[in-house]
Order: C-alpha cells, then sequence, then structure tokens
C-alpha cells in the first residue's frame, strides 16, 4: 500500500484537509508533487541514504516533501519548530543534510544553519534560498526511474539532555512494500480506506508524522490542525465525522476541564478509534475519557527508537486500569539495580528483548546505555502484572531519593492535575540538607490570580488526602506556563535545573 496506488485508484479523494485554512490536496496531487520533489532531490545530486531535513510548520507540502523523499530512497529529518537557531544548527549538522527545506517564517534563524548543497524556503522568501514553489516548478510530474524507499530519522524531544537522532536501517524493495508500523496500526485501529483521521499534533513528531502517513498508506483523508485547541478539536470531529484520531493525555485534560455545557455541545460519536500515548495518562483521566467517548479510547507504549510496543483496549483497560497493555513488539523484561530479571509485580528498568534494531546517530556511547543483553530501554521504570500487563511508574531519571526511600513523582503529578485549579503541572525533587531531595510540585495555575500561599496549601492538602506523605510535595511554586512538548512531553530537565544550579 501506497498513496501512489491510491492516486490511480481515486485521484479526487482527498488526502490533506488542513483544519483552519481548509486548503486540500488530493492524492493526485500529493502524488504529482512527491515526484517533483523526487526529482528535484536527484537533480540536486542526491542519492539513496541521504539525508533531508524538515523544518516547517503543519502545512500540506510537510507530506509531499516526506513521500517524496520516501520514494527516492532518503532520510528525511522533521525537526521542531521550537528549536532555537543553535539547537537547529546542530541538528543539520549532525545528520548530515544535504538539503534543508524550512518554512518562510524562520528567516531570521535561517542564516545559522550550516550550508548544504540545496536550502529551500517553502511558503515565501529566507535571503539567499531558493524558492522552493519556483525549483518543483521546473521538475516533471512522472515517477524518477530509480525508486526505492526511504525512511524517518527523527531526533529525540531532548527532555533529558541534547536530542539524539534514532536511525534504523534503510528498507529493501519496492516503495510499497510492507511495513511494521502499518501492519500493527491495521490490525490493532481498523486503519482503511475512507477513514477520516483528525490530528492534532505537530508533525515533526514521530507518532504523528508516522500515523498520518500511514493513514495515506491506506488512502484515507488526514485532517491536519495547525494549533491544538480543545473545543475547536471537538468541533472537528463533528463536522467533519472524523472517525479516527491520536492525542496526547494533556489534550484529554484539555478537553476535560472545558465547561460542562462546551464539552457536551459537541457530537463525537463519529470516533471509532482515539489513540493515545506519548506520556503517562492519569487513571482518573482515563476513567473520565471512557466514560465521556465510551470504549473507543486504544492505548499504547512505545517511543521513537521503535524497539518495543505495547497495546491495550479499552475493555482490557477497564479490567487493568493503569496498564499499557501487553507487549506486541518485543519481549518485556524488567530489570533490578544488579540486573537481575524480576517477577510479576516486582518494580525496576523496562527492557525490551528481540525487537527492532536502532542506533543513536553518530552516538555509539550513547546507543551502548540503552542496549544489552536484555534488548534496549526507554528510559523507564515499571512492572508487569501476572496477566503480562505493563504498568509503567515514571522515567528512571525523574526518580527522587528522599530519606533512603524511592519516590516516583507521576503519581503525584496525577493527583494534582486532576485539581480544578491547576492546568498543567510538573514534580520533581529538589536538594534537601537532611534528606538528600525532598518533592517539590511546580503549577501552572487556570486562574494566574490564584497563585500563592493559600493555592500551595489547598494543593499540598489535596495530594495528602490522597497519597502518602512521601510522595506529596513539601512546597509549591507557580509559573505562567510550563515547558511543555507539543507532543505532552514534560521538560522537567529545564524546571530541575533552576533549583540544582
Amino acid at each position: 500500500m501506497h498513496p501512489s496506488i491510491h492516486a490511480a485508484s481515486q485521484p479526487e479523494a482527498i488526502a490533506i484537509r488542513m483544519a483552519g485554512s481548509g486548503e486540500t490536496m488530493t492524492y493526485a496531487a500529493l502524488e504529482a508533487r512527491s515526484n517533483q520533489v523526487a526529482h528535484m532531490l536527484r537533480a540536486q545530486g542526491l542519492r539513496r541514504g541521504d539525508t533531508i531535513v524538515l523544518w516547517l510548520d503543519n502545512c500540506p507540502d510537510f507530506f509531499a516533501i516526506c513521500w517524496g523523499a520516501q520514494r527516492s530512497g532518503l532520510v528525511y529529518v522533521a525537526m521542531s519548530t521550537k528549536l532555537g537557531a543553535e539547537e537547529a544548527a546542530y541538528i543539520v549538522a549532525d545528520s548530515g543534510a544535504k538539503a534543508v527545506f524550512a518554512g518562510a517564517r524562520f528567516a531570521g534563524l535561517a542564516a545559522a544553519l550550516p550550508a548544504t548543497g540545496g536550502q529551500y524556503a517553502v511558503g515565501g522568501d529566507i535571503p539567499g534560498w531558493t524558492s522552493f514553489e519556483a525549483a518543483l516548478a521546473a521538475q516533471p510530474t512522472t515517477r524518477i526511474a530509480d525508486e526505492s524507499p526511504g525512511r524517518d530519522m527523527l531526533y529525540s524531544s531532548g527532555t533529558t539532555g541534547r536530542s539524539k537522532g534514532v536511525r534504523g536501517p534503510l528498507p529493501e524493495g519496492p516503495i510499497d512494500g510492507p511495513d511494521a508500523l502499518l501492519g500493527l496500526v491495521g490490525a490493532l485501529y481498523e486503519f482503511k480506506a475512507g477513514m477520516i483521521y483528525l490530528s492534532p499534533a505537530p508533525l515533526y513528531h514521530a507518532a504523528p508524522l508516522r500515523y498520518t502517513m500511514s493513514v495515506h498508506r491506506f488512502g484515507g483523508e488526514v485532517i491536519v490542525m495547525e494549533k491544538f485547541d480543545p473545543e475547536h478539536y471537538l468541533a472537528l470531529v463533528e463536522r467533519h465525522r472524523a472517525t479516527h484520531s491520536q492525542l496526547v493525555p494533556t489534550m484529554f485534560v484539555k478537553m476535560l476541564k472545558l465547561p460542562e455545557a462546551v464539552r457536551t455541545r459537541y457530537d463525537v460519536s463519529s470516533l471509532a478509534c482515539a489513540i493515545h500515548a506519548a506520556a503517562p495518562c492519569p487513571v482518573d483521566v482515563k476513567h473520565a475519557m471512557l466514560d465521556w467517548w465510551g470504549d473507543v479510547v486504544f492505548e499504547y507504549y512505545s517511543a521513537t527508537e521503535g524497539a518495543g510496543f505495547t497495546a491495550i483496549s479499552p475493555q482490557e483497560w477497564r479490567a487493568h486500569p493503569g496498564s499499557v497493555g501487553k507487549s506486541l513488539l518485543g519481549e518485556i523484561r524488567v530489570l533490578g539495580d544488579d540486573d537481575r530479571v524480576l517477577g510479576p509485580g516486582e518494580t525496576g528498568r523496562i527492557y525490551f528483548a528481540g525487537g527492532p534494531g536502532f542506533t543513536y546517530h553518530n552516538d555509539p556511547d550513547k546507543t551502548a546505555s540503552v542496549t544489552g543483553t536484555h534488548g534496549a530501554t526507554f528510559g523507564d521504570i515499571g512492572h508487569v502484572d501476572a496477566d503480562g500487563y505493563l504498568y509503567l511508574t515514571d522515567r528512571a531519571s525523574y526518580m527522587i531519593i528522599s530519606g533512603g526511600v524511592n519516590v516516583y513523582p507521576q503519581e503525584a503529578e496525577n493527583v494534582l492535575t486532576m485539581h480544578p485549579a491547576v492546568a498543567d503541572v510538573a514534580v520533581f525533587g529538589v536538594p534537601h540538607e537532611e534528606l538528600g531531595e525532598t518533592v517539590k510540585a511546580v503549577v501552572q495555575p487556570r486562574d494566574p490570580a490564584a497563585a500563592g500561599p493559600e493555592l500551595e496549601a489547598e494543593l499540598i492538602a489535596f495530594a495528602r488526602a490522597r497519597l502518602s506523605h512521601i510522595k506529596c510535595p513539601t512546597s509549591v511554586d507557580f509559573m505562567d506556563e510550563l515547558p511543555r512538548h507539543d507532543t505532552g512531553k514534560l521538560y522537567k530537565r529545564l524546571l530541575k535545573d533552576r533549583y540544582w544550579a
């Protein structure tokens, strides 16, 4: 399956629809434009295995460039639009990019990028760069003669340090050959021709990019939100009768905290499958979503590295609340501090054995640090129950050791998230003279005017009524906005550094 096949069988079907502007691209147009991209890259001298970088906001040409690279045997790097000039320059250099496609709004930062063989300005002008539109117009819409399958190389979001490119082997065979993710999502979530997939997240992140491109392989329509807004999301589901979507828990929380009259205004009954991942979902939040949307909320656990994959249906989750499911890719092994494999119910580091291989680009030491005889780890802590269901406790790097006791901040975060005054929250360890570390919460209040000692005391009491006191914050600070990735991941390192400096 491949969009080129659907371009032949249903050329006028919508492949891409932008939620805000309403701009659309048919499968015929996507085929023609991706062919032009492929010709342009070949004319520039790029060959199989070479790398390109995209620095773009969500737009139809994001897909045209990715599919053009995919059919040219190239490695395409989708770069975060939140990066500064130095971070972006690092990724362009580290990836070995031979071409960069940047949105015109990055013109002020583009000068800091290292020179590559081709620099293309998309959607406007960047001084000294080639117009993407003009370069494309000179190319034919026919297929290149030497098509071969390419793949992405996505950089980790850098929540614990400088981001690293996750590189897997280039696929062999034809461009429409079988794909592991395609088989999984097709079976689990019933992807098929005619589906309407609503994508609310930035396309530069692994899951949104890979899932939307999988929809194109099946011949469905992808509706792309330029930016997530909770009420607009609900309105789009109703307006377009969306059948599938993928979200993150922070999006659930924002929708649940809409006024009741707003939440119930929209008909979401068309949704057959709402998939979530990327960050732990508090149990109370998941219960609330199932009660609202019904048994259409599916969950999986994986990472950009792709070395393992678990999944759980809504029915299974009701029987195993808090679980992220059973493994469908890689054997789960939970290891203790002595690298001994632990039994059911014992908490330790989570590894996947026998899954697909990967490397961190240009960083063999980093690769070696997360791989070994027991497979690969994403850096998470958890346990497996007697039925084989995996439960996540927290990231290993977030663990707090207070007075010799291990404290996992995710529990306190899950509790405080549900407080009506909290818009967002991060919990982590800060230095303490006697205990080594103590638990700190940093809260983004829904009403900034409410921040202060009274709300601090209320939140601490709220947590202590629901958790052991050792797991609860001893103090609360307030911020206007927490440093959170658009995909829901929290840059907790940036917060911790302020207290540990």
